[in-house]
């Protein structure tokens, strides 16, 4: 649906399209939010296409794409994070976020970090697996701590054999899947198999094994007797604003939940909320078991079943334990909404105050800052923040990695990162700020009132953040392209405690990305230099000696032992890292 100012309002599938699109344009029953949308259609277009799935998959990639304004948009979250256990003979289990790999297992997802790593803590405190990384685990000697204080098996030396290993990795797999009465029962056959044979010491460790599992079961506040994998989802709606909150249990455990917050969903339903998530959430992740709703289960069981193939697994809460789980999930919303609220009237506050402090015309609805960081003038780099009124807006955030220019050069620095942010928006392209904050003095504000003047964006807000005395907080003094006496606001003044949160973002982001700018140019830059030594050979390198330490301190015969380096090429390296 395509607006008078050709802007997308909606995108939307169906199998019926007479009936769809005639929906929207019945006198009744239209929400108040519909009923807004449908007054600005100009035009609708039509792209037909062969099967349900391809127009389920143009219709994501459109939404993601264009960002229509009456689309209900859940934030296409890939950043769940997983348990992940490695393949190979001794595998490695740890925490992954992000794209899967072929040959790794990954168990989840799971509702929050915090909820991997104390899973992996009872991992490596009942199963003891691995958890170093392979370049570590393959140049080990000796045992480090994690075995000298029963966390790990030391594979990497030997203490364990492959067999062993391998049982403990299909125990902690079950574990993980939620089979947890295998595991124990597993693991009362091996106990008493080893007191059998009067091998006491591994009866006792198996014993204790069991006792720290069945601690973990037995301490959850709400509990299944069943070994079940429940999704919990409710939708609370307070003063205009929608939460979905999602609770996961995993075989049987309630690992917590993650309060989510829809967009362009201002006077929405509940219901549609639900049906939503349900629609983008289950498109990229996996089915559990059963989805609690508190919502109309027909409704979004049909909204399901539009993105999975059989029969979606939604129902709404039964017995005492799905109704506790739901309750907690309801309450959590309501605290999430509430927490929410409160940010937001703080939001205003500051916002207001910082208007008022600097004499803004209106309060400014997007403010961005930017940041120098170098050691002596090696890696430079820029950073550029965001806030947007409701915190810190992360997935706009950038980093410019400085080059061309004299090394140590502050000035040359910022005009480089404010040209290359701002001549996009002079060519109207990106969102516009209201506000430029500068983290620095005169000088580097007056940098940032050139660049603005040559790109003709001179109204927009412009104010350095200078450094007070000895460098303490609270003794910033504010200063002004324009002339203006520089300004000294109170250390407990709202609109300064604004200020410091963007700088101090500003200055986190970019010290960051010049560290790792400078890790990587310190560990890779004199392999990139060498003739012959490519990405695969470089990766061979430094995975078999640890790191550039390793490699500069190989000799000529401990470099022709790597694949793909002959003699010729080994003495090319060695001569090159002397």
């Amino acid at each position: 649906m395509i607006g008078a100012d050709e802007s997308v309002l909606y995108v939307g599938k169906a199998k019926n399209l007479k009936r769809r699109v005639a929906s929207y344009f019945q006198r009744t029953q239209l929400s108040p939010r519909i009923a807004l949308m449908v007054a600005q259609v100009a035009r609708v277009d039509v792209t037909p296409v062969r099967s349900e799935a391809e127009a389920l998959i143009l219709e994501n990639n459109l939404i993601k794409s264009l960002g229509p304004k009456y689309n209900i948009l859940f934030r296409d979250d890939k950043s769940y994070p997983y348990i992940a256990l490695s393949g190979g003979e001794y595998p490695q289990i740890y925490y992954h976020r992000g794209g899967f790999q072929k040959g790794v297992r990954y168990f989840g997802p799971f509702p929050n970090s915090w909820a991997v790593r104390e899973s992996l803590h009872l991992m490596q405190k009942i199963f003891r697996l691995r958890t170093c990384e392979d370049n570590t685990f393959s140049n080990r000697s000796r045992p480090c701590l994690l075995y000298q204080i029963q966390r790990c098996t030391a594979p990497c030396v030997g203490k364990i054999d492959a067999a062993a290993y391998a049982a403990d990795v299909q125990l902690a797999s079950l574990f993980l899947n939620g089979r947890h009465g295998d595991v124990i029962d597993d693991l009362s056959r091996r106990m008493e198999a080893a007191s059998e044979r009067l091998a006491f010491e591994q009866a006792m460790v198996y014993r204790d094994q069991i006792r720290n599992l069945q601690a973990v079961l037995h301490k959850q506040f709400v509990e299944s007797s069943k070994d079940e994998d429940v999704d919990v989802l409710a939708a609370v709606e307070q003063g205009g604003l929608v939460c979905v909150n999602l609770a996961m249990v995993r075989g049987g455990r309630h690992l917590g939940d993650r309060p989510l917050f829809p967009a362009n969903a201002q006077g929405c339903a509940p219901l549609d909320a639900l049906a939503a998530f349900v629609e983008q959430h289950y498109l990229e992740h996996p089915l559990p078991g059963k989805i609690l709703v508190n919502g109309d289960v027909a409704t979004l069981r049909e909204a399901l079943e539009a993105v999975v193939e059989g029969k979606a697994p939604v129902a709404a809460p039964r017995f005492e334990n799905e109704r506790a789980w739901m309750g907690m999930a309801e309450n959590n919303a309501g605290l999430a909404l509430l927490a929410r609220q409160q940010v937001s009237a703080r939001g205003e506050q500051r916002l207001d105050a910082l208007r008022d402090a600097l004499a803004l015309g209106d309060p400014p609805k997007r403010i961005e800052c930017f940041d120098i960081s170098h050691t002596l003038g090696e890696a430079t780099v820029a950073s550029c923040v965001v806030w947007d009124g409701a915190g810190m807006k992360k997935s706009e955030y950038r980093r410019y990695n400085i080059a061309g220019i004299t090394p140590g050069d502050d000035y040359a620095a910022m005009r480089q990162a404010l040209t290359r942010r701002y001549e996009k928006v002079a060519a109207g392209e990106g969102a516009r700020p209201d506000l430029i904050l500068i983290d620095g003095g005169k000088g580097q504000l007056g940098v940032a009132h050139e660049v603005l003047t040559e790109l003709g964006l001179t109204e927009i807000g412009l104010v350095g953040v200078a450094k007070g005395e000895s460098r303490k907080p609270g003794l910033e003094e504010l200063v002004f392209p324009d002339g203006r006496a520089p300004v000294h606001l109170p250390p407990d003044a709202p609109a300064l405690h604004l200020i410091q949160e963007v700088r101090d973002e500003a200055h986190r982001f970019a010290v960051a990305g010049h560290r790792a700018r400078r890790a990587k140019t310190r560990n890779t830059s004199r392999l990139e230099d060498i003739a012959g030594v490519g990405p695969t050979r470089r990766r061979k390198l430094l995975a078999a000696f640890g790191g550039i330490d390793g490699v500069r301190h190989a000799t000529i015969e401990d470099l022709c032992r790597v694949d793909g380096i002959n003699r010729q090429l080994a003495e090319q390296i060695y001569n090159a890292l002397r």
